[in-house]
């Protein structure tokens, strides 16, 4: 008998796997990939609030203390995709995914003293081996960029997605006990569409006129890493553990890594640095995330 909420759990964390094909797969600009995934994202989620009298609803009364929130929130997942798709620019899927995913070494101890969640060694530990492979990976690459895809650059961009990406997730995390699903996330893409659209007009990067296949590889990732992506992956939180679901997301940068390698037209392979300190991130996120609240 097929468990659903696991293979719900399985496909998220593959078809989120699949967004820094996309990414690199695009001749577009960054910022402007990153504008028209958030707006596809959005307008994909737009006929559950216009068909849905119980969301508008809810739209309608929440808080302004809490749509301001919301705002800030969505202003922070501009800035995740803004730093991390640019990064895909400057370094390998590998090293990018890697340190982009590493956004629990920021939210578990910000929880411990914020959120009164409790860090145990083992977590402590799981912090100090991350942040270690994180050093190895980034200044490993940094003495061998000439020989690799890896640039200093690229890394501090992936590190600036992953800052954005624990802060969002925070913020989320607070906001999510009290307003459903579509409500926040209907706010928060569209606050956060409308930063990257001023964001795009600030660096000159086009919001018009890209190339047509762009646009559809763009849309191919809203619908698998946007909705089969992240829209399964919290459908199976109600389901599964949620150490379970921290630990299952390991594998998005495992499964990117090994598609930015398969794909021949892509065909990165990773170089030593990254392969250790990706090694030592993974073991240090799950050392983490292991006996603590859901980071998504």
């Amino acid at each position: 008998m097929i468990n659903k909420p696991l293979s719900a759990l399985f496909i998220s964390v593959l078809s989120a796997s699949f967004a820094a094909i996309f990414i690199v797969s695009c001749d577009a600009p960054s910022l402007s990939i990153a504008l028209y995934r958030l707006l596809f994202t959005t307008l994909l989620i737009l006929p559950f609030v216009i068909l849905n009298k119980k969301v508008r609803k809810e739209l309608l009364e929440i808080s302004r203390s809490t749509f301001i929130v919301m705002i800030g929130i969505g202003l922070v997942l501009a800035a995740h995709f803004a730093f991390w798709i640019t990064s895909l620019e400057f370094t390998s899927v590998a090293s990018s995914v890697m340190l982009v995913t590493a956004h629990p070494v920021l939210v578990a101890p910000v929880a411990h003293y914020f959120f009164k969640e409790r860090l145990s060694t083992v977590n402590t530990i799981g912090i100090v081996l991350s942040v270690s492979g994180v050093v190895l990976l980034v200044y490993g690459n940094y003495g061998v960029s000439s020989l690799s895809l890896d640039t200093l650059e690229g890394n501090i961009l992936a590190i600036l997605g992953g800052i954005a990406a624990g802060i969002y997730i925070l913020g989320g995390r607070r906001i999510r006990r009290n307003v459903s699903i579509v409500p926040y996330a209907i706010v928060v893409y569209s606050v956060g569409t409308l930063a990257l659209l001023i964001i795009c007009l600030l660096f000159n990067a086009p919001v018009y006129g890209l190339n047509v296949n762009d646009y559809w590889i763009i849309l191919l990732m809203a619908v698998v890493s946007g909705v089969f992506g992240h829209t399964l992956y919290n459908w199976s939180l109600e389901y599964v553990r949620a150490s379970l679901a921290s630990v299952v997301l390991l594998g998005e940068p495992l499964f990117s890594t090994l598609f930015a390698f398969a794909m021949p037209w892509i065909h990165q392979i990773p170089s030593e640095f990254t392969i250790a300190g990706g090694s030592v991130i993974i073991l240090g996120i799950y050392m983490t995330s292991r006996n603590t609240s859901d980071y998504t």
